[in-house]
This record gives structure tokens, C-alpha cells and sequence, in this order.
């Protein structure tokens, strides 16, 4: 498999599980905040901006992973 594919892949895979990992620990935090307020589950704007934030990193870090890998070992 060619560096910059596997790379890429190793990227996506670490990007995804890090949104997940973000948006459970975010999830948990609202339904803890909403359970104390006794009100619906929701994210604030700060949380969704966190959530955006971290979609464009995790977007991002399969094409850094694919530069790296191909500069490193192609």
C-alpha cells in the first residue's frame, strides 16, 4: 500500500475517534447539566463551536498524516 494511502487512512480513523470521543464527552456533559436544571439536552454555542472546531481537525488530519507518511517513508 502506497505511504501517503495508508497514512490518509491512519488519519481518518484517528480523526474519527477523536469527534466521537468529543461529542460523547460534550453529549454527557449537557445531559449531566440538563438533568441538574431540569431542562432538554442541548449543546450551548461554545460546545458547538468546539464540535466545528473539531470537525475541520479531524477533516484535516488524514491529508497531514498522508503528507507526513509520503515525506517520511515514499
Amino acid at each position: 500500500m502506497h505511504p501517503a494511502l495508508q497514512g490518509a487512512l491512519i488519519g481518518l480513523g484517528i480523526g474519527a475517534f477523536l469527534y466521537l470521543f468529543e461529542y460523547i464527552m460534550l453529549s454527557k456533559a449537557a445531559n449531566e447539566r440538563a438533568k441538574k436544571l431540569n431542562r432538554k439536552a442541548e449543546l450551548d454555542p461554545t460546545e458547538r463551536t468546539r464540535m466545528s472546531t473539531m470537525l475541520r481537525f479531524a477533516l484535516v488530519l488524514p491529508v497531514g498524516f498522508a503528507f507526513v507518511f509520503w515525506w517520511v517513508w515514499g
